[in-house]
């Protein structure tokens, strides 16, 4: 089992649809302060039913929707679609694709689907339940999948670094082939 897809639309800095392709491998995600590495791993945090907003960086969860810039108009909604390949059967659906997608309007109305069928975002917490893709109860704000020695990690870490012995908060995005 593993990511091998992330479709953004509407979501923070991603305006236009972007798909982000996940192959076999080691996979960084890795760019200037302020390109959006760390709107990634909130993405993926959100897609997956995280509702406490502080975990996202934001004050409400219409803040996760673009809220547009010089060139562009604000939009309506955000959406985020993460494909998880399936093949090995550790999700308990019969798909050996998967995916879930998670919309939010300016509203405050919210949307979850698995495999374009609608569901609730209960449907999806207990799909991932035992697979340690889903949100923690502790808010420790790791998740991860292994899977014949292959690894995805995402979140957050302390780094010692060279400021003077402080920790450096640093996101991790990153993937291991399985």
């Amino acid at each position: 089992m593993f990511l091998s897809k992330l479709e953004l639309l509407g979501f923070k800095s991603f305006a236009t649809k972007t798909e982000l392709t996940f192959n076999g491998g080691i996979t960084s995600v890795v760019g200037p302060n302020g390109c959006g590495k760390t709107n990634v791993l909130d993405s993926i945090r959100w897609v997956l039913g995280e509702q406490r907003t502080s975990m996202l960086r934001s004050d409400s969860m219409e803040n996760v929707i673009f809220n547009g810039s010089k060139q562009r108009k604000p939009l309506g909604m955000a959406e985020v679609t993460i494909t998880i390949k399936n093949d090995k059967g550790l999700l308990p659906v019969d798909y050996s694709e998967v995916s879930i997608t998670r919309r939010v309007f300016r509203s405050g109305e919210g949307e979850y689907f698995i495999n374009r069928n609608q569901c609730r975002l209960k449907d999806i917490q207990d799909m991932l339940m035992d697979s340690g893709m889903a949100a923690t109860a502790s808010g420790g704000g790791y998740r991860e999948v292994a899977s014949d020695g292959g690894m995805f990690t995402f979140g957050s870490a302390q780094f010692e670094g060279s400021m003077g012995g402080r920790p450096l908060d640093q996101p991790i995005v990153g993937m291991g082939a399985t």
